[in-house]
């Protein structure tokens, strides 16, 4: 599985966790400009945007670690956007999906909520 294909594979595995959480989908690979956010949904009367990284069990770095302050600020602008769309206002909470798939692609996931804040 190449880089692309497995940060696909992540990004469903991460959709179906959230799902079994009762999260509703709102949105998937929201763009503006550049840059995206990965899954949108609402839960518990807020929105949720979602960031997912995935690694190979190869790789030594956690997956969530990929979340810089640059990435988080990444987020956050495009997040801003995303609400621009929206009639209503809401509260906002950032989480990450943290996803290690091993060589059989069974998968580790770890669900860091409220991982950051907007600045």
């Amino acid at each position: 599985m190449n880089h692309n294909e497995l940060g696909v594979f992540g990004e469903r595995l991460a959709r179906e966790y959230l799902e079994k959480k009762e999260y509703q989908h709102l949105d998937f690979n929201f763009r503006f400009g550049k840059n995206e956010v990965d899954i949108v949904s609402f839960y518990k009367n807020k929105i949720i945007v979602t960031e997912v990284k995935t690694k190979s069990e190869f790789e030594l770095l956690e997956p969530w670690k990929a979340v810089t302050r640059q990435k988080q600020k990444q987020i956050i602008k495009v997040t801003n956007a995303y609400l621009q769309t929206l009639n209503e206002e809401y509260n906002v909470q950032f989480d990450i999906v943290s996803i290690v798939v091993s060589k059989d692609l069974s998968a580790e996931i770890i669900h860091i909520e409220d991982a950051f804040a907007a600045m």
